[in-house]
């Protein structure tokens, strides 16, 4: 039986996105007094972002079922050891992702998230879920706590964080891509800079829309 589902993790998993499910409403209320252009305004800005996510502090920010299933097969697909993820939120994604590193023999996972309460709700999820072993969580701007002490090799990345900042992030880790390298970036279409560089196949990069909301990228080389 793989760790995905198995009855600890798979019981768990379910719990986690009956809550996001169930915090969708609230997550509405958190921006309702904001317009749709300031929204998208707020989403791009590489500035101004944090005043969003401040609003969304005690919600979990998580990746649909489809598209934990996909970080699961992918990384279990590539045999992924080591593993990025910018954007922790309350941890769902990280434990699909820390269950393929489980059944692949082990690696390591480096997450970064900037909300402390988040930081806490994920921690605890992952030693619910009893991975916590594999998984360091690194507490503050991804731009710092990304930009030292990394892999000399990156199976995997998942951009899942400020989407203005992801042609940043991915600035972080290209150069520790080894080929063959998958790049997950979730709610990819409000960073048009980041889609426009990965789709473009002299920057490196084969890239296609998953979905509605995912850009699924390989690094060439």
């Amino acid at each position: 039986m793989t760790t995905l589902v198995s009855p600890e993790l798979a019981g768990l998993l379910d719990r986690l996105f009956a809550q996001a499910s169930a915090a969708a409403e609230a997550t509405q209320l958190a921006v309702a007094d904001l317009s749709d252009e300031e929204r998208a305004r707020l989403m791009r800005s590489k500035t101004d972002y944090r005043a969003l996510y401040g609003r969304l502090n005690n919600v979990p920010l998580a990746v649909s079922r489809e598209t934990g299933a996909l970080l699961y097969m992918l990384a279990r697909g590539a045999r992924a050891r080591t593993i990025v993820e910018f954007g922790t939120s309350f941890g769902i994604s990280t434990l699909h992702l820390a269950a393929a590193l489980r059944d692949n023999g082990g690696g390591r996972l480096i997450t970064s998230e900037f909300e402390p309460s988040k930081v806490v709700r994920a921690r605890d999820n992952l030693v619910a879920g009893g991975l916590d072993d594999l998984v360091e969580i690194r507490e503050g701007d991804a731009l710092t706590t990304l930009r030292t002490d990394l892999p000399d090799t990156i199976d995997l990345v998942l951009l899942d964080g400020a989407k203005a900042l992801y042609p940043d992030i991915l600035d972080l880790v290209e150069s520790r891509l080894k080929p063959g390298a998958f790049i997950v970036a979730d709610n990819a279409d409000h960073s048009p800079d980041y889609l426009a560089r990965v789709r473009t196949p002299a920057n490196g990069y084969l890239s296609a829309p998953f979905g509605e909301d995912v850009e699924l990228s390989m690094r060439l080389g």
